[in-house]
């Protein structure tokens, strides 16, 4: 499935950069790059979704790559596209995991329900994972509509920093101006909200990123990646190494914690276990339509179109900070929000 061959497609995604991306096809004796997406009732992003997903792995080669989707709840047509998937995609040499689950992620405990699905996704390397690269890296994809470009690059940064994770910035038009997405997710490297949320839940000031942390947002604005404390984004590339070990897995809150999604908890244990080279990479931005991605990359840029303006590369080379904030801000509800400690419950 090519993006190019979908009537739904509406991205003119461009040509890759020539060389930026060769690098990453250096092979491993094994596997070394896990696609992993938990899908549900997506039909109309699919084909450019997918398109993308297939042409990177195409790209990487098959034989570095392995796809695993987990669908679950569908019924516009996502499930039996996925199903018809395997055998085209064993034909071609694409190593393809595909399972239906009951899970209900719009159940009363939510964060439990999606870090199943999250952790069930993961299965075919957590559970075998002699079988992979040690030097395996997880890209984690939501529904978004994405263009190859967009998906490498996060790949290579995570390779050119040295990152434990690396995100885009993803997006939705709910206001006059485009939102910041993931803002209940999100924490820079404060550990403060990308926009601040005032006490009566407004998203009024989503405009004004970073606006209590100006170098994270001078870095923003140069569109040159800068550290947070968590993120996801609409995609992450993560090391996959602790969870492989065993030591790291998708979870819901304690009850001693901050109740927070399980991207954000993931961001905590990775701090937690030395692992918080973890980036937001704002030349890449995705939003959940191909219309409304083909509107965000005419007012946010192409991501090539911003590597290509690259002068110093040295110069977007993160200086990381070892330590994690002190406190991060904890939203239980938009309008009940306090500063916990970043360790809460793991004390």
């Amino acid at each position: 499935m090519r993006p190019e061959e979908s009537e739904s497609k509406r991205i003119a995604c461009p040509a890759l950069l020539d060389g930026r991306y060769d690098h990453l096809r250096n092979g491993d004796a094994k596997p070394k790059y896990f696609f992993t997406l938990n899908l549900r009732q997506c039909i109309e992003v699919l084909p450019q979704l997918l398109g993308a997903v297939i042409e990177a792995i195409r790209f990487l080669g098959p034989q570095n790559c392995v796809l695993s989707i987990v669908e679950g709840n569908s019924d516009d047509g996502t499930f039996e596209v996925l199903r018809l998937l395997k055998p085209a995609l064993h034909g071609t040499g694409i190593r393809y995991f595909f399972e239906s689950s009951d899970i209900d992620s719009h159940s009363t405990d939510r964060i439990a329900a999606l870090s199943q699905l999250r952790n069930l996704a993961l299965k075919p390397l957590t559970e075998s994972q002699d079988e992979y690269s040690p030097n395996t890296t997880i890209v984690f994809l939501n529904d978004i509509s994405i263009c190859l470009e967009d998906i490498l690059e996060i790949i290579h940064q995570k390779v050119y920093q040295k990152a434990d994770m690396t995100c885009a910035m993803d997006w939705a038009h709910v206001m006059s101006e485009p939102t910041f997405y993931d803002v209940w997710i999100s924490r820079g490297i404060t550990g403060d909200s990308f926009f601040d949320i005032p006490a009566d839940g407004s998203w009024d000031l989503a405009p004004n990123l970073f606006w209590n942390d100006p170098i994270t947002r001078d870095l923003y604005q140069a569109h040159k990646p800068f550290q947070v404390f968590s993120c996801w984004n609409g995609i992450a590339a993560i090391i996959g190494e602790p969870f492989m070990t065993g030591s790291i897995a998708f979870r819901a809150p304690k009850e001693e914690e901050c109740f927070q999604g399980e991207p954000s908890l993931l961001a905590k244990d990775m701090w937690n276990l030395g692992h918080g080279k973890i980036a937001v990479i704002p030349s890449v931005n995705v939003e959940y339509s191909n219309e409304r991605t083909t509107k965000i990359k005419g007012e946010k840029g192409f991501t090539s179109e911003w590597v290509e303006k690259e002068r110093d590369t040295e110069s977007t080379r993160i200086v990381w900070q070892e330590e994690p904030p002190a406190k991060v801000r904890c939203m239980r509800s938009w309008t009940a929000q306090t500063w916990e400690v970043w360790n809460e419950g793991l004390i």
